[in-house]
C-alpha cells in the first residue's frame, strides 16, 4: 500500500469524522439548551434585582384596602379571583374556635376524606380547644362524581367547592380560595392549618406547636419536669409556618416544574413553604387574602406563597418537624411528627394515627 494512498484515505476518514463531530455538536447543544445549563447564564441575581408585579408597596395596599381609605398607591387588582362558590357550610364556623383545619382534596378521594374525618379532621377530638375542618375542592364534568360529592357535602357539611376545573395547575386557585373562605366564612378563628389529603397530621402537635413555635417540642420537656409553660402567641402575631425551602427554579424542560425566564427570571425562588402543611395566624391570612389581589398569580402554590410572603415583608418560620416526604414510621419517631407527606393508604394512615394516639401523640 503506497504512502499517497494512505494519505488520501487518512484525509477522507478526516472529513467523514468532521462531518459527524459536526452532528456531535449540534446534538450536544442541543442536549444543553433542553437541560437549562445556557439559561443560567441569562438569570437575574434575586438578592439584587428581584421585582415582582405590582411594583409598589404592598402592604400599604392591604392596609387601606382593610381600611377602606382611597387608594393613592395605584393598587390595581391583577389577581381576580372570580370563582363561584357551588357549596359551603354558612354554619361551619358559627362560634369562635382555635384552629380551622383546610384540606386540599381530589375530588375523588373519597376514601381519604373519610378516613382523615375519623382521624386528624375529627372535630371534637379536644374538647376544650374547638376545631373545625373543611375540604377544599374544584369542579368534574362528570356528573355522577358531582352528584357524590354533594351526596358526601348533604351528609358531613364539610365540603367547600369552588367552580374551576380540579387540577394540578390550578392548585394555586384553589390555595387562594381556600384563604378567601376561610377570610369570609371563618374569620374567628385564631390559627388556620392547610393541608393536602395524603398527610398524616397529629393535630395535638399542631396546636403544641402553636403555643410556642421557637421552641417546639423542647419546652415540652419542662413541662413533663413540672414546670407549665404558661407561653402563647399575642392575638395580633403575624405568622407564616411550615417547612422551609430556599432553592432554585428548575430549568430542564423535561421538568414538571420547569420554569422559564419569561416567567420567573431569577437564579432563587423568595422562601417558600412546601404547600403539603402549613399554618398561618388570623392576621397572616388577612393579610394574605388582601395581599394576592396585587401580586400576580403563579402556577405554583408553595412559590406563590413565597411571592406572595415577600411582598408583604412576612418572613416564613421554618418547621423541621413537617416532613415533606414520607418519614419512616415508629412510635418514638414520630412523638413530635406535626405531619408527614406520602401517605395515600387510608388504611395505612388510620393505623398509624391510632397508635399514635394510643401513645398520647395525636
Amino acid at each position: 500500500m503506497s504512502i499517497q494512498y494512505i494519505m488520501v484515505y487518512s484525509i477522507h476518514n478526516l472529513f467523514k469524522l468532521k462531518k459527524y463531530f459536526k452532528y456531535i455538536f449540534i446534538i450536544a447543544l442541543g442536549l444543553l439548551y433542553y437541560f437549562g445549563v445556557f439559561t443560567h447564564f441569562f438569570e437575574l441575581d434575586y438578592y439584587s434585582q428581584f421585582v415582582y408585579p405590582l411594583e409598589t408597596n404592598i402592604s400599604k395596599c392591604v392596609i387601606n384596602a382593610q381600611s377602606g381609605e382611597p387608594d393613592q398607591l395605584h393598587c390595581i387588582n391583577i389577581n381576580v379571583l372570580n370563582y363561584d362558590l357551588l357549596l359551603s357550610n354558612d354554619t361551619k364556623c358559627n362560634r369562635n374556635i382555635h384552629l380551622l383545619v383546610l384540606v386540599k382534596s381530589a375530588l375523588n378521594h373519597f376514601d381519604r376524606r373519610r378516613t382523615i374525618r375519623q382521624t386528624w379532621g375529627f372535630e371534637n377530638r379536644f374538647s376544650d380547644v374547638p376545631t373545625r375542618t373543611v375540604f377544599i375542592v374544584g369542579k368534574s364534568f362528570d356528573l355522577n362524581l358531582e352528584k357524590r360529592i354533594k351526596e358526601e357535602h348533604e351528609k358531613y357539611g364539610d365540603i367547600v367547592q369552588y367552580d374551576m376545573v380540579d387540577e394540578y395547575y390550578n392548585n394555586t386557585i384553589k390555595t387562594l380560595n381556600a384563604i378567601k373562605w376561610a377570610s369570609t366564612h371563618c374569620n374567628d378563628s385564631r390559627f388556620y392549618f392547610f393541608s393536602d389529603d395524603d398527610m398524616y397530621v397529629s393535630i395535638k402537635n399542631v396546636l403544641r406547636y402553636l403555643r410556642n413555635p421557637t421552641e417546639y417540642p423542647e419546652y415540652l420537656s419542662k413541662e413533663v419536669k413540672g414546670k407549665q409553660s404558661k407561653h402563647s402567641l399575642p392575638s395580633d402575631v403575624v405568622l407564616f409556618t411550615g417547612y422551609v425551602f430556599n432553592s432554585s427554579p428548575l430549568r430542564h424542560q423535561f421538568s414538571k416544574w420547569y420554569v422559564s425566564l419569561s416567567e420567573y427570571p431569577y437564579h432563587m425562588w423568595p422562601p417558600y413553604v412546601t404547600a403539603g402543611a402549613y399554618m398561618l395566624s388570623k392576621a397572616a391570612l388577612v393579610k394574605f387574602y388582601y395581599g394576592s389581589s396585587y401580586i400576580k398569580r403563579f402556577r405554583f402554590d408553595d412559590i406563590y406563597l413565597g411571592l406572595l410572603s415577600k411582598k408583604l415583608n412576612i418572613k416564613p418560620l421554618h418547621c423541621e418537624h413537617i416532613y415533606f416526604y414520607k418519614k419512616h414510621y415508629s412510635i418514638s419517631g414520630y412523638k413530635y411528627v406535626i405531619a408527614s407527606h406520602g401517605y395515600h393508604d387510608s388504611e395505612e394512615l388510620l393505623n398509624v394515627w391510632t397508635d399514635q394516639k394510643s401513645n398520647g401523640n395525636a
